[in-house]
């Protein structure tokens, strides 16, 4: 087979499709190629020939050239959720283009904004008919090998089966027959509750999981890998494949009306999830500010420590733009919530503000024998003491939920004539006194309780409170409720300054990655190893999913052995105190939040990776 050498249709920055978000690409299922992160917005033909695929939603083109290579390119992940908002095509589908030739044009600040990672896959979905694929841009170059052999993961049973009803089903088109064993081994049309489909995957709500036979759709021929995420189920069947099989799956249905399986995909979610998700939403919007804000505090700290002296000057400019996130963190978490919940951002802007008022006592301050006095407001003849709530995270966001809902109630009953004016003055008078006189001082006490025990726990004697959490945070992960820990980083990094929880974290990360590279480094196949490896990798910067469910859980000893592992690391980190400056970002790319402790986070991270390795390569056999 011949090699292949491909400029990038985007500009940006080159990187691995291991190091992509989302298990499909970071696998190689869809296909070899490589990434493009941070994106400059524009799509250029990488070749002359033809658009094959150009969805409706504007986020994925499929490309043949002229000499037969098929690509995607699927701007963003998840970005079908946008349906084509802040996109603008510039050639149809069926277009003949030109190398070089504007294709699409995607505004990547309001993708950003929207919640949307903007990393760009590029793949060569028939990557089977060449050698080396090679994917350049601005002298850099992604080189992957061979196609890896698929991994079985059915039993010779399970294959024979398949192949028995493939047999009978052979005189029909590809895309009628994949989507007749579809429905067969999801348990039949009765088991579906919606479907709808991206460029890439057949994304379905089941109503009952266990009648989904994982094993026999895996083994059909024409689908590149499935598993579940965020309540979905999601079989990867490649672009243009997909839509012809899902426009066959629906038929004579109503599931093709379905639209965005976002909420039905909520609504199955068990409470502890929908609580995880609506934090998740809140609170990951805000966390690259804290990330960087940790990163600035890290970089002062670390330089101290070395002996560097700042003038009084400079060191007052150093703590403006450290401290400034976390001042005013109720506008930052109150603006985030109104824009979840569906009310005006610019709304919880203003809420959060009035929390924290400069013409309020200051709540660093006013504390028992502090420099200030809560204000005390009569109502009722009970005395109320009234003060800013610098830091704090729950009055903001009980305040912007029920703003949100406030604002959407008060819509329904004001004339549109009036609503630009009255909405939001009723909004923000109501919820200001709401805010500062109920909601406020209840939340806040509340607050000080919730995180006043967490601190106990964490500092527990002998690090157990770490080994709990970083033995079971992993757990969590899958569970995908891992989300609801965002709101206590970012109350212990605003009342404390550091987050104990990243260090615990990061243990728990780096061992489930030092479990798949053991797996790798017992694996025969060479292929297979390859495989597993660039699974692995993306777990030493922060993102476990491709080890988890392509490796560890499918052998499952790896993934106790990752956790037992996560237990050690994270046991000696909160024995030693270990904790960051910041939060968001764990492993390699997290020692910039430790340099002022950059050798006990090293140990930390070499005992979750060292104990999960050894446990798996001692007593795990791929065999099994």
């Amino acid at each position: 087979m011949k090699d292949l050498r491909l400029d990038s249709p985007l500009s940006g920055k080159l990187i691995a499709l291991s190091e992509v978000k989302d298990p499909a690409f970071a696998s190689g299922a869809m296909g070899r190629g490589a990434a493009v992160a941070e994106p400059e917005g524009k799509v250029y033909a990488p070749f002359d020939g033809e658009v094959t695929v150009f969805f409706e939603t504007k986020h994925a083109i499929g490309l043949h050239s002229n000499d037969g290579v098929d690509m995607l390119i699927h701007v963003g992940l998840d970005t079908v959720n946008l349906k084509g908002e802040h996109f603008t095509a510039r050639v149809e589908q069926g277009a003949a283009v030109k190398k070089g030739q504007l294709l699409l044009e995607f505004d990547v600040p309001a993708i950003k904004a929207a919640g949307y990672d903007v990393t760009t896959p590029v793949l060569v979905t028939n990557a089977a008919d060449y050698g080396k694929i090679t994917i350049a841009l601005n002298g850099a170059e992604i080189v992957s090998g061979d196609a890896e052999e698929g991994a079985s993961s059915g039993s010779a049973s399970v294959q024979e089966k398949v192949e028995a009803d493939e047999a009978a089903l052979s005189d029909l088109p590809a895309e009628e027959r994949v989507a007749k064993l579809i429905e067969r081994y999801v348990g039949g049309m009765d088991n579906v509750r919606s479907a709808e489909h991206c460029a890439t995957r057949l994304r379905l709500i089941l109503n009952d999981r266990s009648k989904v036979d994982e094993k026999a759709i895996e083994n059909i021929d024409g689908v590149k890998g499935q598993f579940f995420a965020a309540a979905q189920y999601q079989i990867i069947l490649g672009t243009g494949f997909v839509d012809k099989v899902f426009d066959v799956f629906v038929a004579g249905t109503n599931l093709g009306a379905a639209g965005s399986n976002k909420q039905e995909a909520y609504e199955q979610m068990s409470l502890a999830q929908k609580i995880s998700r609506t934090l998740g939403d809140v609170f990951v919007p805000i966390i690259p500010v804290l990330v960087a804000t940790g990163l600035f505090m890290g970089l002062r700290g670390a330089s101290q420590a070395l002996g560097v002296q700042f003038s009084d000057n400079v060191l007052t400019m150093s703590q403006v733009l450290t401290d400034t996130a976390f001042i005013f963190l109720p506008a930052l978490v109150c603006w985030s919530t109104m824009k979840r919940f569906g009310g005006t951002p610019v709304i919880g802007i203003v809420l959060g503000l009035m929390l924290v008022a400069p013409q309020l006592p200051n709540a660093w301050a006013a504390i028992p024998g502090g420099a200030q006095q809560p204000l005390l407001m009569d109502i009722f003849g009970l005395q109320v003491p009234v003060v800013g709530y610098q830091g704090s995270v729950l009055p903001a966001l009980v305040l912007g939920i029920v703003a949100a809902k406030l604002q959407a109630a008060l819509k329904q009953v004001v004339p549109d004539i009036i609503d630009l004016i009255v909405t939001p003055f009723v909004t923000l008078f109501v919820c200001m006194l709401l805010g500062l006189l109920v909601i406020g001082p209840i939340m806040h006490g509340i607050e000080n309780v919730v995180f006043g025990a967490v601190a106990a726990f964490l500092a527990m004697p002998f690090g157990i409170g770490g080994i709990i959490v970083g033995g079971l945070q992993q757990v969590i992960v899958v569970f995908g409720v891992h989300h609801i820990f965002n709101a206590l980083e970012v109350q212990l990094l605003a009342t404390t300054g550091v987050d104990p929880f990243n260090a615990i974290i990061t243990g728990a990360i780096v061992a489930q990655g030092g479990a798949a590279v053991a797996v790798a480094a017992r694996t025969k196949n060479a292929k297979k190893r390859a495989l597993y490896i660039s699974s692995a990798v993306p777990a030493f910067l922060g993102i476990t999913e491709p080890a988890i469910f392509g490796i560890n859980l499918r052998f499952m000893k790896p993934f106790i052995y990752g956790l037992v592992g996560g237990a050690c690391a994270g046991g000696l980190a909160a024995f030693m105190g270990l904790a960051g400056t910041g939060m968001g970002i764990t492993v390699i790319p997290g020692t910039l939040l430790y340099l002022n402790h950059l050798l006990e986070y090293i140990i930390v991270n070499a005992v979750g990776f060292a104990v999960a390795f050894g446990l798996t390569f001692t007593f795990f056999n791929p065999q099994e």
